[in-house]
């Protein structure tokens, strides 16, 4: 696994994507599977243990990861201090198209982050990745600078089910698929999201 390297993502037109957030210890195992078929694998904080991280194989082995405010080392098994207290709290990386921005968000709310405040923080940023409230969220109110939440991915406080996004680049054409899925079940409910398109 690569950590947060520094990699010029941009020299690939086509990447795919997975965005998770809040993990808190546990990777559920359907998104795992969803991970493993991506490109780059990013997570919005609140990890909980670096068994996650080792967890997240997406093709590259390249893995974006941001603390969140319950990613503290007296939080963390103390042989993992050093991996928590590097951490990030937000971290901003070029793709085709664009930059994206990840956060947690809870510095913008407590109970509800500011779509407003996160897009002033990130002003380059075409789209902007947080977590921490566990609900998925896509805003659209401004075209050019989309705000996306992708949910909980592990089985804390996870609204009926583990969920994420999947975000493909095409160059300049953006799409994205919400995952959301049963707790029960190991295949993805689509009876309430679509794919969709970020243009």
């Amino acid at each position: 696994m690569a950590l947060n390297h520094q990699t010029d993502f941009t020299v690939s037109s086509l990447l795919k994507i997975a965005i998770i957030s809040d993990t808190h210890e546990v990777l559920d195992g359907q998104i795992n599977d969803a991970i493993k078929t991506c490109d780059i694998a990013i997570h919005a904080g609140d990890i909980g243990a670096n068994s996650v991280l080792e967890e997240m194989q997406p093709k590259s082995g390249h893995v974006i990861a941001v603390a969140g405010n319950n990613d503290k080392p007296y939080l963390w098994d103390f042989k993992e201090w050093n991996i928590v207290k590097n951490l990030p709290q937000s971290i901003e990386l070029s793709v085709p198209g664009g930059i994206i921005a990840v956060e947690h968000g809870h510095e913008h709310g407590l109970h509800k982050p500011s779509h407003d405040d996160l897009r002033a923080a990130h002003a380059q940023a075409r789209l902007v990745i947080y977590g921490h409230t566990h609900i998925q969220v896509i805003d659209k109110d401004d075209p050019d600078k989309h705000v996306l939440n992708p949910g909980a991915a592990g089985h804390t406080r996870n609204k009926g089910g583990p969920s994420c996004i999947i975000l493909t680049i095409d160059d300049d054409n953006w799409d994205y698929e919400i995952l959301k899925f049963s707790e029960q079940s190991c295949s993805p409910d689509k009876a309430d999201f679509s794919k969709s398109s970020l243009k």
